[in-house]
């Protein structure tokens, strides 16, 4: 069966199809961020064109999620907002109405049942055509380290350095961006921030947080800081900044 990307604004009824894929790939926290509730659905009404789905024949098993927003300041100096601040600086952009000079990557994910086939690599690829029909200079994503879970109490920042025997990125998929001829900018330790009750954070992972103090938590790449005199667990997201060239 062959592959194709589609943009969302040709296929609109594929919107429909995403929720499934979004909850059979991400942890339930993954799915907590206060950001992504509030602006979520204007990537479809306002920025359809930047929306992709894979199809494998008429079935849907991936997808990819941008927004163009007008950062043409020195890469260098993105911020350790990542993920979050992005997403709102892109809405805040249009908006204002500021002409888009950049194409930033939100997500890439592919069904279970398709990983390890090579086909992110399709949707980087995608995604720089994108920003290049758009007439954008670059595309940047705050990349979620794909181990970076399984070394939870290593800082982001170390993680990073850390190389395979060829020199390349140890994390598989900071490797594949790599490949692709991206340059890893640096880490953003506050990419996303995801703060809600005790209760829950034990709905979520199934654990039981007795006291306060962090918690290991499977899936997400820091400890959860744990409050239960506030009734409040926090998660704090690091992600990697990386920069695509486009054209």
């Amino acid at each position: 069966m062959s592959y194709r990307i589609v943009s969302i604004d040709d296929f609109p009824d594929l919107e429909s199809e995403l929720e499934p894929l979004t909850y059979a790939v991400w942890p339930e926290f993954m799915l907590q961020d206060p950001v992504a509730f509030k602006y979520w659905s204007r990537l479809f009404s306002d920025f359809s064109m930047y929306q992709l789905a894979l199809l494998e024949g008429d079935t849907l098993v991936g997808a990819g999620n941008s927004i163009p927003f007008a950062w043409d300041g020195a890469v260098d100096d993105l911020p350790d907002g990542g993920w979050d601040w992005a997403f709102d600086r892109a809405i805040q952009d249009v908006d204002a109405g500021r002409q888009p000079q950049t194409l930033v990557g939100l997500q890439i994910m592919i069904a279970p049942s398709h990983q390890r086939k090579g086909l992110s690599c399709d949707f980087i690829k995608a995604l720089k055509e994108t920003a290049a029909r758009h007439k954008l200079k670059r595309l940047i994503i705050p990349v979620r380290p794909t181990l970076k879970h399984k070394y939870p109490l290593t800082s982001i920042e170390r993680y990073i350095t850390w190389q395979d025997n060829d020199g390349l990125p140890f994390d598989p998929w900071l490797r594949v961006h790599v490949r692709a001829g991206a340059r890893i900018v640096k880490a953003c330790s506050r990419s996303m921030v995801i703060s809600r009750s005790v209760a829950d954070w034990q709905e979520w992972t199934g654990l039981v947080f007795p006291e306060s103090g962090r918690y290991i938590v499977p899936q997400a790449l820091v400890p959860v800081e744990i409050n239960r005199e506030e009734d409040r667990g926090i998660y704090i997201e690091p992600n990697v900044w990386v920069e695509h060239q486009v054209g």
